[in-house]
């Protein structure tokens, strides 16, 4: 007689969110849930958090009420995966999001700054975000000192990917009207 294989049953976002609730994952643990995988996120430094704080001031600046910048808050992409980008900017709801996390539908374009991360980000967030049809990423590569834009997800991968240096600006594929110069993004 032989024994089944051993095999992996990924978490849901309901089982995740029930592990936050009764203190198996601690309020303190920073923690998000791909594919139904629970993954530590890395202490933020300085650069990182500098980065996403102007970043997200001129995206707020900009907004006038066509998207709203969320900040290092969770998007349900699916059953099983809730990361955490770093900025999403969303559709505008006056309810700004008190009651229901954003899912795909509801995001214009995720940015993901990393520092530490940035191989992990491109070859795990950024294909996870095309699969779910997040129309629009950003990788802001801080020691490559450059964004990466990726666009247009067809079959779960972005069709258009462009690199912006130092000295250009970066044009939103998914809000025409939204431009960043890289060196105000990555200070």
């Amino acid at each position: 007689m032989s024994l089944p294989l051993r095999q992996k049953r990924p978490l849901s976002v309901e089982e995740f969110h029930w592990m936050g609730r009764v203190g198996i994952i601690g309020a303190e643990e920073r923690v998000e849930l791909q594919e139904g995988e629970i993954y530590t996120m890395p202490p933020i430094g300085p650069s990182h958090s500098g980065s996403v704080n102007s970043t997200s001031e001129t995206l707020r600046d900009r907004s006038d009420r066509r998207y709203f910048v969320s900040v290092q808050n969770p998007v349900q992409l699916d059953e099983h995966s809730e990361p955490i980008p770093d900025i999403a900017l969303l559709r505008w709801r006056d309810d700004f999001y008190r009651f229901v996390h954003p899912t795909p539908a509801d995001v214009f374009l995720v940015i993901e700054v990393a520092d530490s991360t940035v191989k992990s980000d491109r070859s795990n967030k950024i294909p996870l975000y095309a699969r779910a049809g997040i129309p629009e990423a950003w990788l802001v590569n801080i020691p490559g000192r450059l964004v990466e834009q990726h666009a247009e997800p067809v079959g779960g991968v972005y069709q258009v990917v462009r690199v912006w240096q130092r000295g250009e600006t970066v044009q939103a594929h998914t809000l025409p009207e939204l431009s960043l110069p890289v060196n105000d993004i990555l200070g």
